[in-house]
């Protein structure tokens, strides 16, 4: 397994950094749960930079590295699933792309031009109109919506219905590796700038001992994640899918316990990537069907 990247690869890491910076600061202004990313998802459709996985030069891994650091900006947009699922059923379909589970409310859902269904094993494609989809409210940061017709669905075959649920994990931990990094950067400069006893919380080793748990914990989603989209394997996607819910868990509760009662405010940020997170920790059946997952495909468990 090797992540040193290409020329063309670095080249596009310095225009994905180059597009995050313009969107990296919250507006002064802003003090609700969703930071629209309209703007956004305009700069990366006329930059065709939904398409890469399927370039050779680029591939899955750049991909994965785009949506992890696209997924630590404030605002959010569609990108995992058009930028890692779409590529695996076919690149021509329309995006936004949005998952629905068993009937639920899911991300992006009232805006999708493609939605993935799934009911049970059974995973199929629809194409909703906007008079079948309809926004929900939601205090995830997340714009929620929710099929409201019974649009016609398109059933995958096993093979390619496993291939999907293998790559939504994929797209699962390669975002939560971006939204719980950002989380744990937000946490550590409210330490390095809140003072208790005279001194910034940062420098009480208790208080870093646990942050620095938190880092391990994010990057060893982020290299589960790479990892599994080097290799595609369905075994690795669970694992990463798995170790992603499991650490949101431990992560987003430890965030908002640096943060104190400010963290439990709209007046700080940080909610804009845990409530993203907790989203994510339903998504696929949870840590239950990842753990299932893994048995499965890398033990061979009946």
């Amino acid at each position: 397994m090797d992540f040193t990247l290409n020329e063309d690869q670095l080249a596009l890491a310095s225009a994905i950094e180059r597009i995050a910076t313009e969107f990296a600061t919250v507006p002064t202004d802003f003090h609700g749960f969703t930071l629209d990313g309209a703007a956004l998802e305009q700069e990366l459709e006329s930059g065709q930079y939904f398409d890469i996985a399927a370039i050779p030069e680029m591939g899955p891994v750049a991909a994965a590295t785009v949506v992890e650091r696209l997924a630590r900006l404030p605002c959010t947009t569609e990108v995992a699933l058009s930028m890692l699922v779409r590529p695996q059923i076919d690149i021509e379909l329309p995006r936004p792309f949005a998952l629905v589970e068993n009937g639920r409310p899911g991300r992006f859902v009232a805006s999708a031009a493609t939605v993935i269904v799934i009911y049970g094993e059974s995973i199929g494609i629809a194409h909703p109109s906007p008079d079948e989809v309809e926004a929900v409210e939601s205090l995830y940061a997340y714009p929620m919506g929710k099929l409201t017709g019974s649009p016609a669905i398109k059933p995958l075959s096993s093979s390619d219905a496993e291939t999907v649920r293998t790559w939504l994990r994929i797209a699962c931990a390669a975002e939560m590796a971006g939204l719980l990094q950002a989380a744990i950067d937000a946490a550590v400069e409210h330490l390095s700038v809140r003072k208790q006893f005279g001194r910034p919380l940062g420098t009480f080793q208790a208080l870093r001992h646990r942050m620095a748990e938190c880092a391990v914990l994010a990057g060893g989603v982020r290299l589960l994640a790479l990892k599994a989209a080097w290799s595609g394997d369905s075994g690795e996607a669970a694992l990463a899918a798995l170790h992603a819910q499991d650490s949101a868990t431990r992560v987003v509760y430890d965030v908002h316990q640096m943060m104190g009662a400010m963290g439990m405010t709209l007046e700080m940020p940080v909610h804009l990537w845990t409530y993203r997170a907790k989203a994510l920790l339903a998504e696929l059946g949870g840590k239950g069907a990842q753990a299932e997952g893994v048995a499965k495909h890398t033990f061979n468990a009946a």
